[in-house]
């Protein structure tokens, strides 16, 4: 692709000094326009988009700060260089203030110039590729309020635009403040559906006397209370999706009537025998494990496999560490826009200490611990490890004993290691859902010393 030449208005009006510098910027690449005079100079930034103003501070009737104020008035982009013949550092700051990209005082070295010019290109690149850099924060890593740019969340962000194109049931899974109600509303924005309803139900939070009329709705009269007609949740969302948390709470006898209403595609009311057909998407999920229940007797098998038409796991924070920094960033943006404190930053050190907690609360706990922190430092425009709550500063005062433990009597060194060996093998088959080849690639082994290792640790 051919480099796109730089247009440069150069504004003095020293006519030969301006002549002499034109002419040897334009050896150097530069398409250069002359401008004698602050009027000139606007006309021609009224009928042309250069890349670069160089401009004197000192001229006849419109001075260079009325050029550099309506250069960047009408292009904000537009880098400007201004030129003192006095060498004020007043002048100079003023200008830097009022937005220019650098200064040069007269007389001054063709060289000099040149080196300012390149310098403020450059760092109109990196501003330009910091730029994409945050609208890729902003859209490819991070899909209905969910953040992440992991291999585990790319993975996920993929499975939610698909899923979302369908219709069908799913069944979310995950550890506590992992995020499931935000992935059932990516995948309802993103569906046909989006035009419709919303409607989340925590099936955890009601008590069991209740769930059946708030989930059916009731007709007047059906018990004690129900003073008239009530639509339940399934048909508020009619048309749009219902999110079902905590699905493992629901008791036998709900689970059999949810069942029905998801395979008839209509309901009753509680107290009613009209049936009203609906047409709805029910998300569920949960952070049980759903199959050990179905196993036990607790959940039904037929209505297990009607919601788990298509599953969906949330990684646990802990497994996607990499993340973190993404998601502190995510965090400060929002709560120091509420705050008036947009430009707080974690130091390193504090970051590390992040980094290294479990998380046991996962990306909840972790933005409580942000708005915890953002609050009780007021004024800090930088967050350091004495700012973080007091367990996280215990929890990782010594990190390489957090991570190895050694007890008093002493180790089994070779059962020790051959159990470490087997949980790396069995968390990398987890990872590429049992494929050996892409995860003796994780382990960068051999497919035959994978399997090797895992037959060989598995007898012993």
């Amino acid at each position: 692709m051919t480099e796109q030449p730089t247009h440069l208005l150069l504004v003095d009006d020293e006519g030969s000094l301006r002549e002499a510098v034109a002419e040897r910027l334009g050896d150097h690449g530069f398409r250069v326009e002359q401008a004698a005079s602050g009027e000139d100079a606007l006309q021609r930034l009224a009928d042309f988009a250069f890349d670069i103003v160089v401009t004197d501070l000192r001229l006849p009737g419109i001075d260079g700060r009325k050029v550099l104020e309506a250069a960047l008035d009408r292009y904000p982009d537009i880098i400007v260089i201004v030129i003192t013949g006095y060498g004020t550092v007043k002048d100079a700051v003023d200008a830097i203030k009022q937005g220019a990209a650098d200064f040069i005082a007269k007389p001054f070295q063709f060289d000099a110039l040149l080196h300012v010019l390149r310098s403020a290109i450059e760092q109109r690149r990196l501003k330009s590729e910091n730029d994409y850099l945050r609208s890729q924060l902003q859209d490819r890593y991070k899909i209905g309020g969910i953040v992440g740019q992991s291999p585990p969340m790319r993975h996920l962000f993929q499975l939610l635009e698909t899923v979302a194109a369908t219709s069908s049931t799913v069944l979310i899974t995950g550890e506590t403040g992992t995020g499931k109600e935000l992935a059932a509303r990516a995948i309802h924005h993103s569906s046909a559906r989006r035009a419709h309803r919303f409607v989340a139900l925590n099936c955890s939070a009601i008590p069991e006397t209740l769930l059946e009329a708030e989930l059916f709705g009731h007709v007047r009269g059906a018990f004690t209370g129900a003073v008239a007609n009530r639509q339940g949740r399934l048909e508020q969302a009619n048309k749009g999706t219902l999110f079902l948390d905590e699905i493992g709470t629901m008791s036998p006898g709900l689970q059999a009537k949810l069942l029905r209403v998801l395979q008839e595609r209509e309901l009753e009311r509680v107290g009613d025998s009209h049936p009203i057909r609906i047409d709805v998407r029910v998300i569920a999920a949960t952070h049980s494990d759903i199959a050990k229940m179905v196993a036990d007797g607790t959940f039904r098998e037929d209505l297990f496999y009607r919601l788990n038409v298509i599953p969906i796991h949330l990684p646990p924070l802990r497994e996607r560490r990499e993340d973190i920094p993404l998601l502190v960033q995510n965090f400060l943006q929002k709560l120091g826009a509420e705050s008036e404190r947009a430009q707080v930053t974690f130091s390193q050190e504090a970051m590390r200490r992040l980094m290294a907690c479990n998380w046991p609360g996962n990306v909840r706990q972790l933005e409580n611990v942000v708005e915890r922190t953002l609050a009780l430092s007021p004024g800090r425009a930088q967050i350091e490890i004495s700012d973080l709550p007091p367990e996280l500063q215990r929890a990782a005062d010594a990190p390489e004993a957090s991570t190895v433990w050694f007890p008093d009597d002493g180790v089994d060194l070779e059962l020790h290691v051959r159990s470490v060996e087997l949980a790396l093998i069995k968390r990398a088959l987890e990872r590429t859902k049992g494929n050996k080849q892409q995860a003796a690639g994780l382990l960068k082994v051999k497919r035959t010393t994978l399997i090797e290792k895992l037959k060989r640790l598995e007898a012993d």
